[in-house]
């Protein structure tokens, strides 16, 4: 049985203050605790049911943390998910470092992109087609949020992100005296993306889910670039349109 104050504490990571508090997040869900089990991210407390350590026996005996068993309904009293039969982990939050995209890839730039589902897909959809690095905004969601790591399928164990000024980090990369990089941005007008042949590097900037990039961002864009409608719909989710850009910059890159 689980005391009151680990009831009270994971509960309390619910919540994006308490997050930042402790500097730790949860991660509910078989493949999701299989992956971070599996990663560099370090953890505090492992609570799994019988049926889940029989089933990863070997991952779990190597982890040095304190491991418990504990019932499928005690799991889903203290998590988010609405079912959880396997497993929640109680994880250390990374140090905010910041990135810079090396000469030969392309790193993601969000813009004020505020639904935690979103983002968690922008995260699967970076780690499938090889982004590893991701800027974000102060405005964009918490990417700690337990919707955002449910949303992303174990693909935030690999990959990497920064939160700050994403005016002033654009200002800095104009700035480069060796030469500023392409910086790729979405829009509704721009060169059709079938027709564009990206460069190697550079950045991509999705903006907000119902306002685009800000104007302040807009005028960091080298290449304004858009995904051409043969409908009717009046516009993209912000995840798929980013998967869409990045299938075209993997294959004419």
């Amino acid at each position: 049985m689980l005391s009151k104050n680990q009831i009270k504490y994971i509960q309390s990571l619910h919540q994006k203050k308490y997050r930042q508090q402790y500097g730790a997040f949860l991660v509910e869900g078989a493949k999701s605790v299989q992956e971070v089990l599996q990663s560099d991210f370090q953890l505090e407390v492992l609570l799994i049911t019988e049926m889940f350590y029989k089933e990863n026996t070997r991952l779990i005996d190597s982890q040095p943390k304190p491991v418990e068993i504990v019932s499928v309904a005690e799991l889903e009293r203290i998590g988010t998910l609405e079912s959880n039969n396997a497993a929640l982990a109680v994880v250390k939050t990374k140090e905010n470092r910041s990135l810079l995209a090396e000469p030969d890839e392309m790193a993601l730039i969000l813009d004020d992109i505020r639904d935690p589902g979103n983002l968690g897909t922008i995260l699967r959809i970076a780690d499938w087609y090889g982004v590893k690095k991701i800027i974000c905004s102060e405005t964009t969601a918490d990417v700690y949020n337990p919707k955002v790591i449910s949303a992303s399928k174990g693909s935030f164990t690999r990959v990497s992100w920064w939160y700050g000024n994403i005016v002033q980090f654009l200002k800095q990369l104009n700035q480069n005296p060796n030469g500023s990089p392409v910086i790729y941005g979405a829009f509704l007008e721009g060169v059709n993306v079938h027709r564009l042949s990206f460069q190697h590097s550079g950045y991509l900037v999705m903006g907000n889910e119902s306002n685009g990039i800000r104007p302040e961002v807009e005028q960091f864009i080298t290449q304004r670039i858009t995904i051409p409608a043969y409908g009717g719909a009046e516009s993209l989710n912000v995840g798929i349109a980013t998967a869409i850009l990045l299938d075209n910059w993997r294959r004419s890159a």
